[in-house]
């Protein structure tokens, strides 16, 4: 996803598609946070362009659950309650089950050398007190493995939610440490060398439950439900 900052001049054939990019920059870079306002009159003047553009791309955001449209307010970044976080992370297990159950049996020994080349390059960012976070790492990782199913329509249907996986995963991300990220994505490098796909799928879904728990202690709230269940 290309970076847009405040002074960039949208010149592309696509405006309204530079907008939706560049908003959701913005949310991942925490310069628009959930509940914030979208103000299309002062995007527009901003940008110097008309409000056309600007009704289109936040018609694409709230399409695609990330804008909704709150009635005498206007447009706001939403905000994700235990119910979306819960389909999120059970959609992920499912998506994600299946993808290293079958990247075990289709990606070539280089493909998973390479993961473990990276891997090891992760390692070393510990030290780096420049980078201040894995997530990024931790992100590739899953959508290499991804990729490596080469399930098109698997990896067509992670897309559609790949956006509000990075948002919450940059919630998440806020009290995660790179010795965390580190340690837990060891196990997923592990079961893709393995090459066992029932063993590689039972370890992606209890990765994935682990982080939908550590969530939801984190941000449960009074009237939250957090559903329990052993899903993964």
């Amino acid at each position: 996803m290309e970076k847009f900052t405040k002074p960039h001049v949208l010149t592309k054939q696509s405006i309204s598609g530079d907008l939706v990019e560049l908003i959701k920059n913005q949310i991942l870079e925490g310069d628009l946070n959930p509940g914030d306002r979208i103000v299309e009159t002062k995007l527009a003047k901003d940008y110097g362009i008309s409000q056309t553009p600007v009704r289109e791309a936040i018609r694409q955001l709230s399409g695609e659950g990330i804008i909704i449209i709150v009635p005498n307010k206007g447009p706001m970044v939403r905000d994700f309650h235990m119910k979306d976080v819960f389909e999120i992370y059970s959609l992920r297990a499912v998506y994600e089950g299946l993808a290293i159950r079958i990247a075990v049996m289709k990606a070539t020994d280089e493909d998973i050398l390479s993961l473990q080349d990276f891997y090891e390059q992760m390692k070393v960012k510990v030290h780096d007190d420049s980078i201040p976070s894995l997530l990024q790492d931790s992100l590739h990782i899953h959508q290499t493995i991804i990729e490596l199913s080469s399930h098109e329509r698997l990896i067509a249907m992670y897309r559609t939610i790949s956006f509000q996986i990075a948002l919450v995963n940059r919630i998440l991300g806020s009290a995660s440490t790179k010795e965390k990220e580190i340690e837990q994505h060891l196990e997923l490098i592990e079961a893709l060398s393995k090459r066992d796909p029932d063993e590689a799928e039972k370890v992606m879904r209890s990765h994935i439950y682990r982080s939908y728990c550590e969530y939801a202690d984190m941000k449960k709230g009074p009237d939250d439900e957090f559903d329990n269940r052993a899903w993964f």
